[in-house]
Parts: C-alpha cells; sequence; structure tokens
C-alpha cells in the first residue's frame, strides 16, 4: 500500500507538522509501506491526480489542516485519506461551536465566552476586560477560538495581565475565548477508530513546570508525563468515557485527541478537541500508545488501512 503524507503548510505549527510526517513515515517504511512526504503547495492537486491509488495522511496543523479546507480539497480529488471530514473538522476547529455540540450529551467543560476582537475596539476594552472578571473571577484562560499547539494562550491570575494576555491571543486569531481556569490533573485521551469501534487510548498525565505552552509541548525537560495517568480507576473510565462521547458526537474519524482538567471533585472538564494531533517524538498520541504497550507502526498501519476500505 502506498501513503502520502502530508506535512509542513504555512501555519504557525509548519514545524510541527513537518516533524510528525518524518516520524510517521519513518514508522509506516518499517512496516514494509511505501510513502512519499509532500508539502502543501502548488504541486499537490498534481501529485494527488498521480498518487490516485495511494491513502493520503494530512498531517498539517493549524487552518489549513484542521479547519476543513484541506479535507474539502481531498474529497473534491476523491482521495481517500486518514482523519475527519471536511463537515466534521469544520465544527470542531471551532472551539465554542465545538462545545455546545458536545455539551449536549453532558460532557463538563469550563464555564466559557468567546469575543472578537472588533468589539473591544467598539466598546472598550477595559469595560469588556471589567465585565468578564466580574462574571467568571480570576484565575482565567485565554485562548485563540481557533488553533492548537498552545499558540496565544495565557493563564491569567491578575486582572492587571488580563489586557496583555488579549494582545497575545489575537496575534493569532481575531477571536478570544475565554475559560475559567480549572485547578486539577492535566490529562490528554487519544481515541484511535470512528463511531461505535472507537478506542481510547491510555490516558497521559501532563505535569509541567509552568504553563504546558508551545515551547514544553514540543522541547524535550520542562514536561514529565505518566502513562497512564495517576488516576483512580474510576476517574480514568470517567475521562475515557468522555473522550470517546466527543469523538463520536462530534462525528470524528480514525485518530483524535481530547484534552481535558480532572478538577478536584473527579470530574473530567473538556478544554479542547485536535482532530490533527501531533505526532512528534514529544507529543501525547504517540505516548499513549507506546505507553499502553502497542506497537507505533502497527498503529500507524491500522489507521491507514481503516481509510482506505
Amino acid at each position: 500500500m502506498d501513503v502520502m503524507i502530508l506535512a509542513g503548510g504555512l501555519s504557525h505549527e509548519r514545524d510541527v507538522s513537518v516533524r510528525s510526517g518524518r516520524r510517521v513515515a519513518e514508522e509506516l517504511r518499517d512496516r514494509g509501506l511505501k510513502v512519499s512526504i509532500h508539502d502543501v503547495d502548488t504541486s499537490l492537486i498534481p501529485a494527488l491526480h498521480q498518487a490516485a491509488d495511494s491513502v493520503v495522511w494530512p498531517l498539517l496543523h493549524g487552518a489549513s489542516g484542521e479547519d476543513g479546507s484541506l479535507q474539502a480539497l481531498l474529497e473534491l480529488t476523491d482521495a481517500r485519506y486518514v482523519g475527519t471530514r471536511s463537515k466534521e473538522a469544520r465544527v470542531a476547529w471551532v472551539k465554542s461551536v465545538a462545545k455546545a455540540v458536545y455539551g449536549r450529551d453532558g460532557v463538563a467543560t469550563p464555564e466559557y465566552v468567546t469575543l472578537p476582537q472588533s468589539l473591544f475596539r467598539e466598546v472598550g476594552a477595559e469595560q469588556v476586560l471589567d465585565a468578564i472578571v466580574a462574571r467568571f473571577g480570576l484565575p482565567l484562560v485565554v485562548k485563540p477560538a481557533r488553533g492548537g499547539s498552545a499558540l496565544g494562550v495565557t493563564l491569567v491570575k491578575e486582572r492587571e495581565e488580563l489586557a496583555r494576555a488579549m494582545v497575545h491571543c489575537f496575534a493569532y486569531g481575531d477571536t478570544a475565548m475565554i475559560e475559567s481556569a480549572i485547578d486539577g490533573t492535566e490529562v490528554a485521551v487519544s481515541v484511535i477508530g470512528t463511531g461505535d469501534e472507537a478506542v481510547a487510548l491510555a490516558p497521559v498525565e501532563i505535569v509541567c513546570d509552568g504553563p504546558y505552552d508551545y515551547d514544553a509541548r514540543y522541547n524535550p525537560g520542562r514536561v514529565e508525563y505518566f502513562t497512564p495517568a495517576r488516576l483512580s480507576p474510576e476517574v480514568a473510565q470517567a475521562v475515557a468515557d468522555s473522550a470517546l462521547t466527543v469523538h463520536r458526537r462530534l462525528g470524528l474519524r480514525h485518530l483524535s485527541r481530547i484534552d481535558m482538567i480532572v478538577d478536584g471533585s473527579g470530574v473530567p472538564q473538556v478544554l479542547d478537541v485536535n482532530i490533527a494531533p501531533g505526532l512528534t517524538e514529544t507529543s501525547l498520541l504517540p505516548q499513549a500508545a507506546v505507553g499502553g504497550g502497542q506497537d507505533l507502526g502497527e498503529l500507524y498501519e491500522q489507521i491507514v488501512r481503516a481509510a482506505a476500505s
């Protein structure tokens, strides 16, 4: 079976995408599959036509890889590809919309508000910030309403830090999501499969010296991981159930990663949904697979064959 990996792109997460592509290619080649790696540029559509029998694995992060655009292009060319289809990807990409969808099934998520940058200019930034603090209190988490890899994310503990956090957030998008910060155990649950056949991998616990930001995620040394997470059997089951509910409710396909914090009452609070999780040497899905005793190459080949069927 031939596999065409798409990696690179022009988003802020290009480096992560390239690293993910190389790692997946190595694992699949070791399984005997023929693998090529392509960037997303003007040569893409001719390459897709030339490799019409291949399975395409898009490993782009950020807008072009996760907002449904690339998936729609692959559908236009009748490509068989790994990952969530375009319509469902568009829903999962917008954090507030995704929260509204999986929240119908009782999945817990922190209180939040989503506001565009234009509103701050029209109404007055300080008045809006005062209203946010009055409603949610402190601490808060400010993040782009779309995006991943913790780019543009800030934990705000003091009122005077909030304006700077908003400026940082708007550098990565024109709409911000402001959430109540939840104190608890941070975990990530990767899901493999589609629909009723989807299964949750071992949860990964994240213990970080400081914020779990882009630098901490992709440069070894600042984070300690525990796989499986140090949770009671009851809480571990609740974490897996929440991840599977989100994956199925959003109609995700083949693979995803659901990030959450288990609060002091043992309730998983879902933070983010990733339809194209990073697959670098420090990424969470590979850690979950290896920590659960799975062979990465075998798992990736399983994903490819599911996309081919």
